[in-house]
């Protein structure tokens, strides 16, 4: 493939992501965010395309030496509950503006599922590869249960995105697993999982906010933070004053909020929005004792890791589309059944024992961000 280079012979990246950090918190971006940042203190050109999440006339700006170019203005990501239909086409179209950007390498977030046609043909003008990093998959029955009867429609995108990408980067043996399974892909699949920034986990204080239970992440219907708030509630009965903090944004965020009102858990559960630092999570999750991630769906669980480096166990769901369900094990924490009773009891039984932080560290202290770095250069040298 030729290509043309920078000085240094380091390729130019184009990252193709409709939501970026730290506009929009969540595993894929941040991921995006410590890869971007990493390649171009490495000496890569690298151009994130996205909508226009900051405000002003710029359409472009530089951030920890990566360029963000807006190609679309900002459309938001929900409606209602649901992702926005309208988000995903003005996205896609503006997707098409690539044809006359420079580049050697393109690495495509693969959702929403629509981008990857149009770049798929601006790959074969340009002869370039097309790379898309996947991070969970949805699958038929996910779709239907979303959607209802247009779910299938929708799968059928999965489906036929699926065969778009020349490579595909997994960020779990759980999403290749299913990518082989229900979207019948067979061509070549490079796992290459999320990492941390441990150095800078380890080196961040405890806050003086501290807390009992911590969960951190959007707020959507699979997160299942409503299960969590009825286990505090059943810890309530014995323990009056537990304290969990539930920080994040997103659709269910209002109906979460009357839960606590009902069961009358305002002094016990407190909401906190994203922050703009993340090294206020970090503290506040090394204040705390145990973090929940009740997902029934994630394509890797980052948190999870972040967690653990921080010091603190986790409980998460056994389910089998659950891919943070395989960062734990008996030394780091806990899989238990979705169900308000399993996760109280779990959660009572950690607080009940002598915490061995060193265990959940060292679960942690592999996934750093610099051994994931030297895996993707390997990909996009090839």
């Amino acid at each position: 493939m030729t290509h043309s280079t920078i000085k240094n012979n380091k390729k130019k990246i184009a990252v193709v992501s409709d939501a970026i950090y730290p506009y929009n918190k969540g595993g894929k971006e941040k991921r995006i965010y410590e890869i971007s940042a990493r390649l171009a203190k490495k000496g890569y050109q690298v151009t994130i395309y996205c909508m226009k999440w900051w405000k002003g006339k710029e359409n472009t700006r530089k951030e920890n030496e990566v360029t963000l170019k807006a190609i679309s203005p900002y459309y938001p990501l929900y409606s209602g509950k649901r992702r926005s239909i309208k988000e995903a086409v003005m996205f896609t179209f503006a997707c098409f503006k690539l044809i006359k950007e420079d580049f050697d390498v393109i690495d495509v977030d693969h959702m929403p599922h629509l981008v990857l046609f149009p770049l798929k043909i601006i790959a074969i003008l340009k002869r370039k590869k097309l790379i898309v990093t996947w991070n969970e998959v949805w699958g038929k029955d996910y779709w239907l249960e979303y959607l209802g009867k247009p779910g299938m429609i929708a799968y059928i995108v999965e489906w036929l995105s699926a065969r778009m990408p020349d490579k595909i980067i997994s960020i779990s043996e759980h999403t290749k697993k299913r990518l082989a399974k229900d979207l019948k892909v067979k061509n070549d699949i490079c796992v290459i999982p999320n990492g941390i920034n441990f150095k800078q986990i380890q080196k961040v204080k405890a806050s003086n906010n501290k807390s009992d239970v911590i969960f951190a992440g959007r707020l959507l219907a699979h997160k299942n933070v409503d299960i969590l708030i009825k286990s505090i509630a059943i810890l309530k009965e014995s323990n009056p004053v537990v304290k969990c903090l539930i920080i994040g944004e997103g659709p269910e965020k209002k109906r979460l909020r009357e839960m606590v009102a009902t069961l009358n858990l305002t002094k016990n559960v407190l909401f906190l929005d994203f922050f703009k630092d993340h090294d206020e999570l970090y503290s506040l999750i090394k204040s705390s004792k145990v973090f929940v991630l009740p997902s029934t769906r994630e394509g890797f669980g980052i948190v999870a890791l972040e967690a653990n480096a921080c010091g603190i166990p986790v409980i998460t769901t056994n389910y089998k589309d659950n891919a943070a369900r395989d960062l734990i094990n008996a030394k780091n924490g806990l899989m238990v059944k979705l169900n308000e009773i399993e996760i109280s009891n779990s959660i009572k039984k950690i607080l009940n024992q002598k915490i061995n932080s060193k265990d959940c560290i060292d679960a942690a202290k592999i996934c750093d961000w610099s051994n994931i770095i030297n895996k993707l250069e390997v990909v996009y040298k090839k």
